[in-house]
């Protein structure tokens, strides 16, 4: 069983990954260069190209996360709900005791 500190806690280490293979200019460049042919017309229209849409997919894929999106709730709006209820459980929590003692 291990012992609690409330100081000196170790940060839990985090994740970097270095791609290996992967070039961002180039990949830039790429994106450029298809950009310009179709502009163009050198390069075909039907040729489906790909375009990452991971941002909020998630969000999108799972019912409760999209309710609270369609309503308007954010992360600001949740903290100062909460804050709100801690302030008045301490509130009534002064209330109980004085009402004790």
């Amino acid at each position: 069983m291990s012992i609690f500190f409330f100081y000196n806690n170790r940060k839990p280490r985090k994740y970097e990954h270095k791609p290996i293979y992967w070039d961002p200019r180039k990949e830039a460049l790429d994106e450029r260069i298809a950009k310009i042919k179709k502009e163009m017309g050198i390069e075909e229209e039907d040729k489906e190209s790909y375009k990452p849409s991971i941002k909020g997919s998630f969000v999108n894929a799972s019912p409760h996360l999209k309710r609270k999106l369609d309503k308007g709730e954010d992360r600001e709006k949740r903290k100062s709900r909460n804050i709100i209820i801690a302030v008045i459980l301490v509130i009534l929590l002064v209330v109980a005791y004085y009402m004790y003692f």
